[in-house]
């Protein structure tokens, strides 16, 4: 379980760079579209990863069968 979530910290960056790199705006347009197409793909990755986990969560907060709602505390 840390390994994905690590891979998706990772991901998150690594899309997070190429998004500052593509918006300088000095690229050309084959190393664009490269780039444009392995955003792409971690975009893809980052967002199953999160359905993962929002599923997980489900799962936990599952009681009986039946879901149970839990108070939402933002200790931030």
């Amino acid at each position: 379980m840390v390994k994905k979530a690590v891979r998706f910290e990772e991901s998150l960056a690594e899309l997070e760079q190429l998004v500052e790199r593509m918006e300088q705006g000095n690229l050309p347009l084959e190393e664009s579209l490269k780039l444009f197409e392995r955003g792409v793909q971690l975009t893809r990755s980052c967002q199953k990863a999160l359905k993962e986990a929002e599923q997980k969560v489900q799962i936990l907060l599952e009681e009986n069968g039946e879901p149970t709602l839990q108070p939402f505390t933002d200790e931030s």
